[in-house]
């Protein structure tokens, strides 16, 4: 996201997606109400709104998770990526929906705090069948909430991107704790087995498209290679000309994917790692002059590795060399923001 970003921007497509999602959402509700009265008619309609609610949620959560890993296999799914951030808001406003139901129906009329009740009213923490799992679901909601409510990039400004990946990186806990929820409360109040079974579908769907997605990351690993070294510890890249212009040639050193950008006769070498979400920088693109993340727009000068003002990202960059019409790599990175020339970072002419 650089200098151009715009705190709002409703596109066309931005309001398709909304407008898709809303939809999506009310359909949902609707089916999920107009059946269940009809299978169970002996439930109450605070019931089926509870349940229509919970289950809306968790499904959107799953989508969610499904995202990241479709469009690390996949580039056409990057724009569900892009707006993955509206359904995250979505996902945690349908959980405090259900979650303040909840509360209200089954602590809110008692003899002490709703909130009391909710941590107090079962304590059979040491039984499995009977285990308090609505605490659970009450902590996973803390952190999608919390999530939802830092999802801005203003958040992502003044937390650091550390803090904020280290805090956006819970949303597997999270997803863990409604697991337990939602299968501690299943063995508690149903007699069908079909809930438990689509939720050991929804978990070997998103735990297989992570492998998957790990697979191919380790594919293109081993598709990049080391490229052959010398012993001052520079490594050659590639014949000057071999990259496409505006795209970037992947070297693995130490471990690590670095991007060798062309923009024009210039090549600049940086981490191929996105500092908003870890994204794959390396299957950008130079757009006027900035590596762009296909992921969500991120930009970087290609000269420094900084991002344009006022956001203050910065991926390492790397000494590149020109010898005998061959790109040269030194894998040791130079301080962050560096913008010396010629073989000490910056990028060089060929």
């Amino acid at each position: 996201m650089g200098h151009s970003y715009q705190a709002v921007q409703w596109n066309p497509n931005k309001k398709r997606y909304d407008a898709l999602l809303l939809v999506s959402v009310v359909l949902y509700l609707g089916v999920f109400l107009g059946v269940g009265f009809v299978w169970f008619p002996e439930a109450t309609a605070e019931t089926l709104l509870l349940r229509a609610l919970g289950t809306a949620g968790f499904l959107a959560l799953h989508v969610i998770l499904c995202i990241g890993p479709l469009a690390r296999l996949d580039r056409r799914w990057l724009p569900l990526l892009y707006n993955r951030r509206h359904l995250g808001v979505t996902m945690a406003t349908l959980g405090l929906l259900h979650g303040g139901l909840a509360l209200l129906q089954f602590h809110g009329f008692g003899d002490v705090s709703a909130f009391e009740s909710l941590f107090t009213s079962n304590p059979r923490w040491g039984s499995l069948a009977q285990f308090p799992f609505q605490p659970l679901g009450a902590a996973a909601l803390v952190i999608l909430v919390l999530m939802a409510a830092t999802s801005h990039d203003f958040w992502l400004a003044n937390l650091t991107a550390p803090v904020w990946k280290a805090l956006h990186m819970l949303v597997y806990v999270a997803y863990g704790l409604l697991v337990m929820h939602v299968a501690l409360g299943a063995l508690q109040v149903e007699s069908s087995p079909i809930p438990l079974v689509l939720l050991g579908v929804g978990i070997l769907t998103v735990g297989g498209l992570q492998v998957l997605a790990a697979r191919k990351d380790r594919q293109v690993d081993g598709e990049i290679g080391v490229s052959p070294g010398s012993d001052t510890g520079w490594i050659d890249v590639c014949a000057i000309g071999e990259i496409e212009d505006g795209r970037a040639r992947l070297v693995l050193a130490s471990g690590e994917r670095i991007a060798i950008f062309r923009d024009g006769d210039r090549y600049s070498a940086l981490s191929a790692v996105c500092q908003h979400q870890n994204g794959p920088l390396g299957e950008g693109r130079i757009v006027d002059g900035l590596a762009v993340c296909p992921w969500h727009g991120f930009q970087y000068r290609p000269k420094c590795g900084r991002s344009p003002e006022p956001f203050q990202e910065v991926v390492p960059t790397f000494p590149l060399k020109i010898v005998e019409e061959r790109l040269w790599l030194d894998p040791t990175p130079l301080p962050l923001g560096d913008e010396s020339g010629s073989t000490s970072g910056g990028g060089i002419r060929a």
